[in-house]
């Protein structure tokens, strides 16, 4: 990254994470937040004040893409917090947001239904142990009964990490590198299974503005499992992260409310 910076006072150094593609430049009292080959999707994201704000983006010799936010310094929300109004009303904002749709849409293949879901999974088949084996067949038999014409902006990985609250009191979401257009309860599935507790489902639902119901338990269950095999599968997913997915896979073909 600093071959791109050469003749500026920039210091830049790595921000962790999994990819190595992220990281951190500062000089003096700036501070900016450098990402290799992001989503496009960035701009609009930051627009709508779902991400720190975008300062700039460039396409550096090789063809890289590299996007400058701003450095918020932040606290990463923990498990317990997921269940907070504030991440209801938010999820709620982006899957409502029609700009958003919009400009996902101009994206090449962003669009992912229930059967192309499935498809993907297919291709892992061969893979499937006893407990992954059973899931599938659960999503086969029961994928006509979750059919869904009206896709959203998923964000596509609602783990905890992601979320973040500013020392301004500003609630972020971000690495929207699984960004797609899918039905809602993708997203929603796994954040529900994964961070709240049963009892509350209803309240979080109403906070986010959609009312319980057994069709819509369904749809959670379906997408929850699905969207937990796809982790299980993904080339990318560390060996920590498969563990749980398989912990919570099984959490879910357990819940027998549906």
């Amino acid at each position: 990254m600093k071959e791109y910076f050469l003749g500026t006072e920039y210091e830049i150094s790595s921000a962790g994470g999994e990819t190595g593609q992220a990281f951190i430049a500062t000089r003096e009292d700036e501070k900016f937040f450098l990402k290799r080959n992001s989503s496009p999707f960035l701009a609009a994201l930051s627009a709508e004040n779902i991400v720190p704000k975008l300062v700039w983006t460039r396409r550096v010799e090789n063809g890289d893409v590299i996007t400058a936010q701003k450095w918020v310094d932040a606290h990463i929300l923990n498990a317990r917090e997921m269940s907070n109004a504030r991440v209801a009303k938010l999820l709620s904002k982006i899957h409502r947001s029609k700009p958003l749709q919009q400009m996902l849409q101009k994206i090449e293949n962003s669009t992912f239904s229930a059967e192309k879901l499935l498809h993907n999974l297919r291709l892992y088949e061969d893979e499937f142990g006893e407990t992954e084996a059973e899931a599938f067949l659960y999503l086969e038999e029961y994928k006509n009964q979750i059919l869904s014409f009206e896709h959203v902006v998923c964000h596509g990985d609602m783990n905890h990490n992601n979320w973040m609250v500013s020392q301004q009191d500003e609630l972020y979401l971000v690495d929207w590198d699984s960004a797609m257009l899918a039905d809602h309860t993708l997203d929603l599935s796994i954040l529900l299974y994964q961070y709240i507790p049963r009892d509350e489902w209803e309240r979080w639902l109403n906070e986010y503005g959609e009312a319980y119901s057994i069709s819509l338990h369904q749809k959670l269950k379906w997408y929850g499992i699905c969207q937990t095999l796809t982790r299980i599968y993904a080339e990318d997913t560390p060996l920590q992260e498969r563990k749980k997915a398989c912990q919570l896979l099984k959490v879910i073909l357990d819940d027998n409310e549906v």
